[in-house]
């Protein structure tokens, strides 16, 4: 950290732990800028980074005082530029960013330049957590075997990043095995309050991050302010480039009373993401407060703050307080640190109890927690939660509207070889997994509460449904072991699978070949049950159509009851050893037994040992040979291979191509998520990606998943806009990415037709409608999209993340003008689309795009030009951030 010139003297010295830290104080700030009481805790932390960093260039007095007027009205339209403290990174997204620091460092040698310029400035942590698959399941070696798997598929990606840890200055990679990188964040890595040395002296300041996963979120629980970015954001983030935002506004969520006797964390948050949701908060912060905070665990905390990618919201932040303390002391945190964050906090007007007034805020919304039920969220949504009671209706709901099979609900088909039968609303996957609920022992122990009462009733899983258990970290393991509900997890199925983000993200793994043939043969549609936060469409399993996400001890009971037609609430589960009826009630514990074995079971002393040696690895991570060198000797991999970014690069920007007669891609309709865009889940054998793959020799098992394989370009680029469920609107009641080649008309995937348009260098343009590239922040959303050729894209919103990132890779993001859109326009997919001036664009200018029409008929629209800031139009002008930087640090 290199401070700034601080010119409204705030510099001061605190005394905490036996040691002195220098900090930047908002209450000398204040002195000078006017009232700042009642801002926002998160505002408070990013009023901080800009004092610490002022220099008059990037942050100016004039960025720091409009916080004062934030207060007095509740919102602003300042620009400013933050720089978080640290970056995180998940090992599916954090991939091909270390194979982009690796290129840029190729490219630095090619610039005849010092490649050792590129490395992390802010501290990097890398935790391998996706690559995990469910291959086994429901056995005692199930962990054993996937873990073998695991390192089988990834051995090329994980030798990669063991060089990396090397080569790289300021980057640390968790090994496999160990947990989900959000779970070991607010477990482990993160402080509430950080240190550094600068200028001789310890700086004390808000730990603050940005992370290349959207759940990042979750850690602003622990009241660390940190959000998802694409992994092209967080790049330049590490490389020292501010992050360019507006000071957000922020909507106030106060939460009262106590949750009811049968409620969990995970029903809470999927009220609150409904709200937020209806509500409308994208692109802003939520802030929990309120008396209702009394109440809540820090997990509890921590499950709601890692939602905020569903409910829409930069980020949930949740202020300092006495349980930030006895959760700090009760994860093993060292107690100079836990002195250090309650002192900081204090002085600092961070600190929150029953005497803090509450915060201005833009607009505020508030929850009764008596009032939260046990729910579920789906079909395929996380905000459409449903009533536990009304789960029922909620799928029947859509087997008609949905899947168009209400006149065949009763449907039975026989499965070959086993002696029951399947039908719709069978649930396949029961899935404890994810950072959302992994993270809560509250919920894992529920879980574990409700498998042994249904043992000892003798209930078993159905044996339709694949089980499994994800720990979000090793932790969780010691604690289910000690109270003694591993064996009870164990014997209904919810073996240990592995440790990291399984079925949450679609490395569910293959079902049963019997049950997946008697699936596909027969068009059912069956039901996962998943402790998660995401179900969107195609995602969990390709042959699971609806996907509901519940709390852990609602998991092992629909795994028991096997169907979402049946209500847990009234039917019985199955019978006991006697013959009689068990219902749900009869298995469920009481929220003081669930607290009583938490209290007992969950020390501080399992948190310190697990974490003592958290880089080291197993010994299959330590017997890996990474070689050594500043450069990366690229080998022939279908792994990891050096990306064409920088091919031909100057170091000095050309100038934009125009875009002239650009052929549409692409025509979607609403909500397009980054799911669907990215390459996600299992490659299919005759896509673009498996015929390239087998073009290379690997076999059909050895596929792998898209995940697995993210620092390829060659398979990634072919995955692009190729998810099953994606909908083409120029090709109607399609499903799937396809397009229409327009020269010929020919129907075709849409690599091949991109391809073919690149062979005519004609540029091309994407269409859509409102919220495109929702969900996660997948740098290969926008990475494909400029490497098929797309040099704009035309919507009617963007989600905040997605537009970022198409800006950081060159592509241009328009906006229809209020009121317009592509099925307004008339648009079908055949025109030829014009933008003009392309190189003489500002920030959000209006710029004209001429549309020439299939019959020869023209129209000329003016569209809103979606690059916001000075810098985002300095990185398209360089054909994105990466080249920006190169050229920075080379210069």
């Amino acid at each position: 950290m290199k401070p700034g010139r601080d010119s409204l003297n705030t510099k001061k010295t605190l005394t905490a732990g036996g040691a002195n830290y220098a900090y930047f104080s908002l209450a000398e700030a204040e002195k000078q800028i006017g009232d700042i009481s009642r801002l926002p805790f998160s505002l408070k932390v990013l009023l901080e980074n800009l004092l610490r960093f002022e220099d008059d260039r990037s942050v100016t007095v004039d960025d720091i005082k409009a916080f004062a007027e934030w207060q007095k009205s509740g919102k602003s339209t300042r620009e400013i530029a933050y720089r978080p403290a640290r970056v995180l990174m998940q090992d599916f997204t954090g991939v091909p960013a270390v194979v982009d620091l690796a290129a840029m460092r190729d490219a630095m040698k090619q610039l005849g330049e010092d490649p050792e310029k590129i490395n992390p400035l802010a501290p990097v942590d890398l935790v391998i957590d996706h690559s995990v698959m469910v291959d086994y399941f429901g056995g005692p070696n199930a962990f054993e075997k996937n873990v073998a798997r695991e390192y089988e598929r990834n051995g090329e990606r994980y030798q990669f990043l063991k060089w990396g840890q090397g080569a790289f200055d300021n980057f640390r990679v968790v090994p496999p095995g160990t947990g989900i990188c959000h779970q070991v964040n607010l477990e482990y890595l993160a402080q509430t309050v950080w240190t550094a040395e600068a200028n001789g002296e310890t700086y004390a300041y808000p730990d603050t991050l940005v992370g290349t996963d959207s759940h990042t979120t979750m850690v602003n629980g622990l009241s660390v302010l940190g959000w998802g970015v694409g992994g092209i954001e967080a790049e330049a983030a590490m490389l020292g480039q501010p992050i360019s935002m507006l000071i957000p506004e922020v909507i106030g969520f106060k939460l009262t009373g106590k949750l009811p006797e049968g409620a969990t964390a995970t029903d809470l948050v999927l009220i609150i993401v409904e709200m937020l949701r209806k509500k409308g908060v994208v692109g802003k912060f939520v802030e929990f407060f309120g008396a209702g905070l009394d109440n809540l665990a820090l997990e509890d905390q921590a499950t709601i703050a890692n939602m905020a990618p569903e409910y829409g919201a930069t980020c949930g932040f949740f202020p300092i307080d006495d349980e930030t303390l006895r959760y700090l002391k009760a994860t093993g945190r060292a107690d100079d640190r836990i002195a250090l964050v309650e002192a900081y906090a204090k002085e600092q007007g961070l600190w929150r109890d029953a005497s803090t007034p509450d915060p201005v805020f833009t607009d505020t919304l508030e929850l009764d927690l008596s009032k939260v039920v046990p729910s579920v969220s789906g079909p395929k949504r996380p905000q459409d939660r449903i009533d536990l009671q009304s789960a029922p209706q909620g799928f029947a709901a859509a087997l008609d509207k949905e899947y168009g099979k209400a006149d065949e609900a009763d449907k039975r088909v026989s499965v070959k070889g086993e002696d029951y039968t399947l039908g719709h609303g069978d649930i396949t996957v029961a899935a404890i997994t994810s950072c959302t609920n992994t993270s809560n022992p509250s919920v894992l122990i529920a879980a574990g509460l409700v498998a042994r009462n249904a043992r000892a009733k003798g209930l078993t899983v159905k044996p339709w449904v694949k089980t499994s258990l994800a720990p979000g970290s090793q932790v969780v393991t010691d604690y289910l072991d000690k109270a003694g509900l591993s064996d009870d997890l164990d014997a209904l199925g919810f073996n240990l699978v592995g440790y990291g983000c399984t079925t949450c993200i679609g490395n569910t793994g293959p079902l049963p070949e019997p049950i997946s043939n008697a699936i596909n043969e027969n068009d059912l549609a069956v039901a996962s049950v998943l402790s998660g936060n995401r179900n969107f469409e195609g995602r969990i399993s390709q042959d699971v159509r609806a996907n509901f996400l519940a709390s852990p001890p609602l998991v092992v009971a629909y795994a028991v009851a096997g169907s979402m037609n049946i209500n847990l609430t009234t039917d019985s589960l199955g019978k006991d050893q006697d013959g009689n009826d068990v219902y749900l009630k009869d298995i469920w514990p009481s929220n003081k037994e669930i607290a009583e074995v938490v209290r007992e079971h969950v020390t501080a002393q399992m948190f310190a040992s697990r974490y003592a040696d958290v880089f080291k690895g197993d010994d299959k991570w330590r017997a890996i040979d990474a070689g050594d060198g500043q450069t990366y000797q690229w080998p022939t991999s279908t792994y990891v291979a050096n990306p064409p970014y920088f091919d031909g690069m100057t170091k000095e920007p050309a100038p934009v191509e125009p875009i002239n007669n650009a052929r549409v891609l692409a025509l979607f309709g609403d909500s397009i998520t980054t799911d669907h865009i990215s390459p996600a889940g299992a490659i299919k054998e005759d896509s673009p990606a498996g015929e390239y793959l087998k073009s290379h020799q690997v076999p059909v098992q050895e596929f792998n998943s898209y995940g697995s394989r993210r620092g390829n370009h060659d398979v990634m680029m072919r995955g692009t806009f190729a998810n099953i469920r994606i909908k083409n609107q120029m090709l109607p009641g399609t499903e799937g990415g396809v397009t229409k080649y327009a020269p010929s008309s020919e129907v075709m995937p849409i690599y091949d037709a991109a391809m073919k348009y690149k062979e005519s260098s004609t540029p091309l343009v994407v269409v859509a409608g409102e919220q495109y590239g929702t969900g996660s922040s997948r740098d290969w959303a926008a990475k494909g999209t400029i490497l098929l050729g797309v040099r704009a894209v035309i919507a009617q919103s963007f989600e905040r993340i997605h537009r970022s990132n198409l800006i950081g890779m060159g592509v241009l993001p328009l906006q229809f003008a209020e009121g317009e859109s592509w099925s307004s326009l008339g648009l079908t997919g055949d025109e030829e689309i014009t933008i003009e001036d392309v190189d003489q664009i500002s920030p959000r200018a209006n710029v004209s795009v001429s549309i020439k029409f299939a019959n020869g008929d023209t129209k000329t629209i003016t569209a809103l030009v979606r690059i916001d800031t000075a810098d985002e139009l300095d990185y398209f002008r360089h054909g994105g951030i990466l080249h920006y930087v190169i050229r920075k640090l080379a210069a």
